[in-house]
């Protein structure tokens, strides 16, 4: 499949560069946010990459894009506030093309943050890899306290926050499940594969499935 490359606004006024793969009968959708801007992140890092090749073909309508101030994308970094007004952005150029269907958030380290701190009506729910905890402070996380279901997927080797730490971490949040990838460091090397079936199973638990 042929990814579209897109443009996408913010509601303050910049523009923004993504990519877009719809099949042509999809059963849910997803957007990709990527890890952190200044330590070289950038919408085809190694888990939105791997993500918007896997879930595409399987049916679910993805897409990814460069935060403010990455690439060719307008603007500069905003420590995680302004790019939670690039999420929204991103929901609404995928949210009208799949409107009726399951929408996830699918953010990893600094992305899982920023997704986790985005509270949108046309969300199903967020599915957040390797998430600090830390980018976004911990009373700002929309999600936490929010009844839509959340998926914390936790490598147990991850150096800024293990499965120990995120249970402790996310003990009074609500409908929350923690996956730990055995063996998995903060960047999933040699376990990236384990990552897109999580996603395709979370996104068939909210009620959708591939016909």
């Amino acid at each position: 499949m042929n990814p579209e490359a897109i443009t996408l606004q913010t509601s303050d006024g910049l523009a923004l560069e993504g990519e877009l793969a719809v099949p042509d009968e999809p059963w849910a959708a997803v957007v990709l946010a990527h890890p952190h801007p200044q330590q070289g992140g950038n919408m085809r890092s190694i888990v939105p990459g791997a993500l918007f090749e896997a879930l595409p073909a399987a049916g679910v309508a993805t897409l990814r894009f460069n935060f403010r101030g990455v690439q060719g994308s307008e603007g500069h970094h905003e420590f995680g506030v302004g790019e939670q007004a690039d999420i929204v952005a991103a929901i609404e150029a995928l949210h009208p093309i799949t409107e009726g269907l399951v929408l996830v958030l699918a953010g990893w380290s600094f992305g899982a943050d920023t997704s986790l701190a985005v509270d949108d009506p046309r969300l199903s729910g967020w599915c957040a890899f390797a998430p600090p905890l830390r980018v976004v402070k911990s009373e700002a996380m929309a999600a936490a306290h929010d009844e839509r279901p959340k998926l914390l997927v936790i490598p147990e080797r991850d150096r800024f926050l293990g499965p120990d730490a995120a249970r402790a971490a996310t003990a009074a949040w609500v409908n929350t499940r923690i996956e730990v990838v055995a063996g998995a460091d903060h960047f999933f090397v040699g376990r990236i594969e384990q990552l897109p079936p999580l996603v395709l199973s979370f996104l068939t638990e909210l009620g959708t499935s591939p016909s």
